[in-house]
């Protein structure tokens, strides 16, 4: 049951990059046709293009943590013994912890602050632009506090990371 939510958050997640995605596409595409065939513009394309990239990169980041796919200096931490290695994570889960705990705590903050600040432009709140520090942080706060405690109960103790082949082979793609 739980899996099966999870699931369907990262699906969510995933198809919120999409539409991120093909919204900036129409956008710059739609504004740059405007202006050498019109003489004109869409007036708010280059500020919610900028917004719905901002999305897509915090959200884009949740997808790839899970699926082990940030750069990662695997052969050294895994090259490691056991017990060094096993220290090496727990010290790097937690200081990731930690930037992710500055990430919250600051979006927090500046959601709050700018909640009644609107963008020239659009006119939306500057509070949704900071909001996604709020999602991308409790996100991966929950990712990476399930990754320490594998490791902390000796359930994890390589670094994983995944390259193309292995992401091809693991979602049936296989060259």
């Amino acid at each position: 049951m739980l899996t099966k939510a999870i699931d369907a958050y990262f699906a969510l997640l995933k198809g919120i990059v999409v539409l991120c995605l093909m919204g900036m596409v129409v956008l710059v595409f739609g504004n740059v046709l405007m202006r050498y065939i019109f003489n004109s513009g869409i007036t708010v394309s280059e500020e919610f293009a900028r917004w719905l990239f901002v999305w897509l990169t915090f959200i884009g980041a949740i997808i790839v943590l899970r699926d082990h796919g940030h750069l990662g200096l695997d052969f050294v931490v895994n090259s490691l013994p056991r017990p060094l290695r096993r220290i090496c994570l727990v010290v790097g889960h937690l200081l990731m912890i930690l930037a992710t705990w500055l990430i919250i705590d600051g979006s927090w903050t500046q959601a709050s602050v700018n909640f009644h600040t609107y963008a020239p432009a659009t006119g939306l709140s500057m509070g949704l632009f900071f909001g996604v520090g709020l999602i991308f942080g409790i996100s991966t706060m929950f990712i990476l506090v399930w990754r320490l405690f594998l490791i902390a109960t000796g359930q994890m103790d390589r670094m994983i990371v995944i390259d193309e082949e292995t992401a091809a082979v693991t979602q049936g793609l296989e060259k």
